[in-house]
């Protein structure tokens, strides 16, 4: 199989066209004639994930974030970004990034994160219009919504929040000894959808890069919980590798091991 033919199979399940206007997706480092012996599935392309690859005989890496996010003036190996661009160059390893494809997919990263969180009848949080005449049935967009199977006091919902996710804290307004029932989530930096969750009477919102004013739009009518980016997207890879295995079932698909989250916690 070629570049060219993983890229299909993985644009059935997230066509380009539906990343948001500022993003970059697509194939980022290759050539697309380029036959794959093995697709490494990650949530970032970094120096160590470049070097997994290598290791696992992998010359595609499949990544929900891109490594080229803006134009690069120069390629010497003076930042991380160039690093890893320079050693797939040298090792013939192509970068192909879904990131906010995936986001607005129906069986994408928000889906994902509302099936880890066990929620039953769910809906999206935010339908975008600029795919809607593709989506008659308002099954695409940002971020998801929906019930848990039981309602829950707020300080259990974020232990199993913790426990879903692995995170060893999590950044959460006032609480107001409300149960927990409907439950909004958007993997990732999700501040700009607060006033979406409110809408739809969410008693919670699960997303992650909230700032200290964000907390304030809370207004003691919604719990806001912040899980962490890299912890409210880590699923995202698992999907994908369910994803190709199930396409590809006889092709070396593999589920990078390596650690890409910056932040630390003490």
């Amino acid at each position: 199989m070629t570049v060219k033919d993983i890229t299909n199979i993985l644009e059935d399940l997230a066509p380009l066209s539906w990343a948001e206007e500022f993003d970059n997706v697509g194939l980022l480092v290759g050539d697309a004639q380029t036959k794959v012996s093995g697709i490494l599935v990650s949530l970032d392309t970094l120096e160590n994930v470049v070097e997994e690859a290598i290791l696992k005989n992998a010359n595609m890496i499949v990544s929900f974030h891109p490594i080229i996010f803006r134009g690069l003036k120069q390629l010497t190996p003076s930042d991380y970004v160039s690093r890893v661009v320079l050693k797939c160059i040298q090792h013939g390893i192509s970068i192909y990034s879904m990131h906010t494809a995936l986001d607005n997919a129906s069986l994408g990263v928000n889906y994902e994160i509302a099936e880890r969180l066990g929620l039953q009848k769910v809906e999206v949080l935010i339908n975008n219009p600029s795919i809607k005449p593709q989506d008659p049935a308002g099954k695409l967009g940002m971020g998801r919504v929906g019930l848990l199977p039981e309602a829950m006091e707020e300080k259990d919902f974020l232990k199993h929040l913790k426990a879903v996710f692995g995170t060893p804290c999590i950044k959460h307004s006032q609480l107001h000894g409300k149960k927990i029932k409907k439950v909004a989530v958007l993997g990732g930096s999700g501040a700009f959808a607060i006033d979406n969750a409110k809408d739809c009477k969410a008693d919670v919102y699960v997303t992650s890069d909230l700032k200290y004013h964000d907390f304030f739009k809370a207004e003691d009518t919604i719990l806001l919980a912040d899980i962490g980016h890299y912890e409210s997207e880590q699923f995202t890879k698992n999907l994908l590798v369910g994803y190709l295995t199930k396409k590809i079932p006889n092709f070396a698909v593999s589920l990078s091991e390596s650690n890409t989250n910056p932040i630390k916690y003490y």
